[in-house]
């Protein structure tokens, strides 16, 4: 009932993007949560959704929330973030902030992340780090690094091709068995005021989960996704 609670509240709070055009929602369903390669809701459906605020000096603010299945009480993941992001001259963007991982149902497995990136054009790229990746419930050393290269290129007829590779390294990794490399190639569309994507996603690493929670073999991914408030044609 509190997970019902939490994911209702966001979506009271996506209202008011209808209302302040400076604040946005955007939710998306998806039949897998995939992090980094690896499945967050057991490889089932999830739903997912996000309140943002956006200032003209560049800084934001956000809740984010998803079910996820970790094989225990654990269901529900909400995400807050606050960052700076602009744009120069020449066109090269710029994003910095910090992320923190909260899980109402387990609080040890709450953590921070920052982050920094840049982007041109079709490219983007983005570091992150983490000093306790997985929280107080992990055991030995958990810093950890994630570098992550994103491109989305335009096709004819609202359609793009998509592409990512992401790297997981750091003591956390090396504690857990392997460092990781994460990938994906897909096609986007956009249809109205929704966006489709269809991805294959895979990973290469010498530590294979072929159960559902936390699965990182490759599979298929579909997700659709609209950002509120619809603006008018």
């Amino acid at each position: 009932m509190q997970n019902l609670r939490i994911l209702a509240a966001l979506g009271l709070m996506g209202a008011a993007a209808v209302a302040n055009a400076e604040v946005t929602s955007t939710w998306t369903l998806t039949n897998d949560y995939d992090f980094r390669g690896y499945s967050q809701s057991a490889k089932d459906p999830a739903i997912q959704g996000s309140i943002d605020y956006a200032a003209d000096s560049g800084w934001y603010v956000g809740a984010w929330g998803s079910n996820v299945d970790f094989d225990s009480d654990v269901d529900l993941e909400v995400d807050l973030y606050t960052g700076f992001s602009g744009e120069s001259e020449g066109g090269l963007g710029y994003d910095v902030g910090v992320v923190y991982y909260a899980y109402p149902d387990d609080s040890d497995l709450n953590y921070f992340e920052a982050y920094g990136g840049i982007s041109k054009d079709w490219f983007a790229g983005k570091l992150w780090f983490s000093n306790d990746l997985g929280g107080d419930d992990t055991d030995g050393s958990t810093e950890a690094f994630y570098l992550e290269a994103n491109a989305t290129f335009p096709l004819p007829q609202n359609f793009s091709l998509l592409a990512h590779v992401g790297y997981s390294w750091g003591d956390y990794w090396d504690e857990v068995g392997d460092e990781t490399l994460d990938y994906s190639i897909g096609v986007g569309y956009t249809l109205n005021r929704f966006d489709l994507a269809l991805k294959y996603v895979d990973t290469d690493t010498d530590v294979v989960e072929r159960g559902d929670v936390f699965n990182n073999e490759g599979r298929v991914i579909f997700t659709i996704a609209t950002t509120f408030p619809w603006k008018n044609d």
